[in-house]
């Protein structure tokens, strides 16, 4: 089997428990999962680590982020060591040992130093060292500042040609709303109202927020990388990650051609809810590749969000497809049977009425 290699990126939500605490059983789960993903699967890891200016503002008593960048400098240099000690005892319960890593965007930006960073990541991991790379805040402008580490973990994937980046936080996923929302699994593209849903963080130690996290999944995406973003509270499991069976949001690559995505979504696992149509739709969706409208639709079972995976079931009961449902639920229980020119005076707003696009929608397979 020919090595893959993933980037893990931790936010300082999840290493964190409390000032100048780290969660060190979250650490040693972590490792555990990249153990069992090299010996098992043959998968490379690089782990992109926050924490380091949270970690130093707790040694030194800090309870808001400095604004001084003297302040904040110090507060990383203090608390990169602490965070690599972490590292070291829980990659080192597993036999594995970790390789710091500190890079500026300075180090991106030019080629040469570019193709330094990317030979040195290769020599760590080839030889089974874990590299734990974060930004070197303790040298670094605010006007050269990456702004977090979500865009580094990004670009580290576009360097190595990374398969897939695992960014894992305090956040489920991406919601319909920020508090109260529903999770929405599966993200075929990433639109303006995909952008609209996130919002920035208000955390004192964190920078960023759901709004840097989409915007390293459009850089990723675009460079041939899967993403996912959920949870890291619980003790994630990699391997399910790696599988698309992990609750969270999953992003396929963007350069995916039109049947390799579908092949991406026919296999997405547990639809949130499902679509019965009528024997014409069916007709529309196998055998002329039609987008699947409201008009062929019969009923509507489950609870979901709009952006979510639905299973199509035909007249004859059997599973005939899946797809991305540009309603929700409700919506669709009152649209059902109706056309496009009375869906469009129904939502205003809207351009365009067909439930189920055909660009993603997948035959079940």
């Amino acid at each position: 089997m020919n090595p893959r290699t993933i980037v893990i990126k931790l936010g300082t939500g999840i290493l964190s428990a409390g000032s100048g605490q780290i969660h060190q059983d979250r650490l040693n789960a972590i490792a555990a999962g990249i153990k069992n993903l090299s010996d098992e699967e043959n998968v490379k890891t690089i782990i992109v680590s926050s924490g380091a200016v949270g970690l130093g503002m707790g040694k030194m008593g800090m309870k808001e982020r400095p604004t001084d960048l003297a302040d904040l400098r110090a507060c990383a240099a203090i608390g990169q060591c602490c965070l690599m000690n972490a590292w070291t005892v829980a990659l080192g319960k597993v036999n594995l040992m970790p390789g710091q890593v500190l890079l500026t965007r300075q180090d991106f930006a030019d080629h040469l130093r570019a193709q330094k960073v990317k030979e040195t990541l290769t020599s760590l991991t080839k030889r089974k060292i874990i590299p734990v790379v974060n930004e070197n805040d303790s040298v670094s402008d605010e006007e050269i500042k990456f702004g977090d580490n979500d865009v580094l973990s990004a670009l580290l994937c576009s360097l190595t040609t990374a398969q897939m980046l695992i960014i894992l936080s305090t956040a489920k996923g991406l919601m319909t709303h920020p508090q109260a929302g529903e999770l929405i699994p599966f993200v075929a593209e990433i639109s303006p109202a995909i952008e609209e849903m996130a919002k920035g963080t208000t955390s004192v130690t964190a920078v960023g927020g759901m709004i840097t996290k989409i915007e390293a999944a459009k850089i990723a995406t675009k460079s041939g990388c899967a993403v996912f973003i959920g949870s890291g509270e619980n003790q994630p499991d990699l391997a399910s990650i790696l599988a698309s069976k992990a609750e969270g949001t999953f992003f396929p690559p963007s350069g995916l051609d039109l049947n390799q995505r579908k092949k991406w979504l026919a296999f997405f696992p547990q639809p949130q809810g499902i679509i019965h149509i009528d024997q014409g739709a069916s007709f529309a969706i196998l055998e002329k590749g039609s987008s699947l409208l409201a008009s062929g639709i019969t009923s509507v079972d489950g609870t979901f969000c709009k952006a979510a995976i639905v299973s199509i079931i035909d007249h004859q009961g059997t599973t005939i497809a899946r797809g991305v449902s540009r309603f929700d639920a409700e919506e669709l229980l009152s649209i059902k049977g109706m056309n496009n020119q009375e869906i469009l005076q129904k939502f205003p707003g809207r351009s365009r009425a067909e439930v189920i696009h055909r660009d993603h929608l997948a035959p079940h397979l």
